[in-house]
């Protein structure tokens, strides 16, 4: 702004003096008008010489002028036309309410996907029995949750409802309505529940598609960190990682998981992770902790075919393979044994008229593999269920007899 101004008093100046060079140029005209009989000829010659001269003044003053006014004005243009699409832009929908489209770099994408989402993330507190020996404990635990159907439909974590064992849960919406719930399905084995409660046209969350993220995106948690007192708090951060696997316990390990360094405690649990659009693109769990600073969430393209399908019918159920089976590095040590095969599950039983026993699938057969999915241990056997609907098929490779063989399966059982 110092250089504007500097530049702006500079052509005043110029512009000034050209006003003087023209008054003298006036009182130059007067004295030479008294010979003008005398020298008519020359006169005219000098007359037109110095009209000349002011037009060409007058250019230069106002050629000044304009590149002041252009040099003010044009960044403005430059601005808001060249680089519009960069700038926050507020379009109105269908239905009043406003969208915003913000460029993921600005701090103000933060507040704006927030409020968007706010009004759809819920507090849930449960009561559980714990069994400590020939003990029994009422245990209160809290978490969070995000409506994903305005009909009382809400995604949280499996953990946050004990794993489906919560003898009471009770959510509380943002108006501060406290309404009971149940659990209509969890999987441990993924950290994922939808509970349900009685209530209509509940603010609903948009989803977002967790396929198309990039690392250093912008990241937003929103949770209940410490307790309902500190409900619905906001950290940010970005996507620091993608596709990683996270060994949970002895016998699970959870896949595919997106990692954030947002902050996320334990109340966060089940709450949404945002993009900048204040799209969920993933479901918060604090369930897994390897390092400080580092948060992860289950993408929301796992569940979305489970949301619908419970949204339909009330409840969930994946394709069924028909086995019972053990993770080779286990039954290896139990049975002191050595296989041929350094992962997979071994087949321990066959269910009759099963998929399995159908594909000819035998005992002591070892998977590997469902299509590309490696496949080391019973939990990411029923987890690979996911991505099948009844009908489709898959091919297993299976180690027998100590070599390696493909066979096709039809999933045509929901269990």
């Amino acid at each position: 702004m110092d250089d504007d101004k500097r530049d702006l008093d500079q052509m005043i100046e110029i512009i000034e003096g050209i006003d003087t060079v023209v008054e003298d140029s006036e009182e130059d005209n007067a004295e030479e008008n008294n010979y003008a009989e005398d020298v008519k000829k020359e006169g005219i010659y000098k007359d037109k010489k110095r009209k000349k001269r002011n037009r060409i003044l007058s250019y230069i003053a106002i050629a000044l002028i304009s590149s002041l006014i252009g040099g003010l004005v044009s960044p403005y243009i430059a601005i808001k036309y060249l680089y519009a699409d960069k700038l926050p832009a507020i379009e109105e929908t269908s239905n009043d309410n406003v969208v915003y489209n913000i460029d993921d770099n600005s701090v103000t994408a933060v507040s704006v996907a927030a409020k968007k989402a706010m009004s759809s993330v819920v507090g849930i507190t449960t009561k559980e029995v714990q069994n400590y020996g020939f003990i029994s404990q009422e245990v209160d635990g809290v978490g969070s949750g995000v409506i994903v159907d305005k009909n009382g439909y809400i995604l949280t974590n499996s953990h946050v409802v004990g794993d489906g064992n919560a003898k009471e849960i009770t959510v509380l919406l943002e108006n501060g309505d406290k309404i009971p719930g149940k659990v209509l399905w969890n999987d441990s084995s993924i950290d994922l529940a939808i509970v349900k409660v009685e209530a209509k046209n509940l603010p609903v969350a948009t989803l977002g598609d967790s396929e198309k993220l990039e690392v250093g995106e912008i990241a937003i948690a929103i949770g209940n960190p410490l307790g309902l007192e500190f409900q619905r708090t906001v950290t940010s951060g970005i996507i620091s990682g993608l596709h990683r696997s996270i060994q949970v316990d002895r016998y699970n390990l959870i896949e595919d998981l997106i990692q954030t360094d947002a902050s996320i405690n334990e109340g966060n649990s089940g709450g949404p992770l945002l993009n900048s659009k204040g799209e969920v693109i993933g479901i918060n769990t604090a369930k897994i902790k390897t390092a400080e600073g580092l948060g992860f969430a289950i993408p929301i393209n796992m569940v979305k075919p489970i949301i619908e399908q419970v949204v339909k019918e009330g409840t969930y159920k994946t394709v069924f393979l028909g086995i019972t089976g053990i993770e080779v590095e286990l039954y290896e040590r139990q049975l002191g044994v050595e296989l041929k095969a350094d992962n997979g599950v071994i087949v321990i039983e066959v269910v009759p008229n099963s998929p399995a026993s159908k594909g000819d699938l035998r005992n002591g057969d070892i998977i590997t593999k469902i299509d590309d999915q490696e496949i080391q241990n019973m939990n990411q056997l029923k987890k690979s269920l996911y991505k099948y609907k009844k009908g489709d098929k898959a091919k297993l490779s299976i180690i027998r007899n100590g070599k390696e063989e493909q066979m096709e399966i039809e999933f045509s059982v929901l269990k």
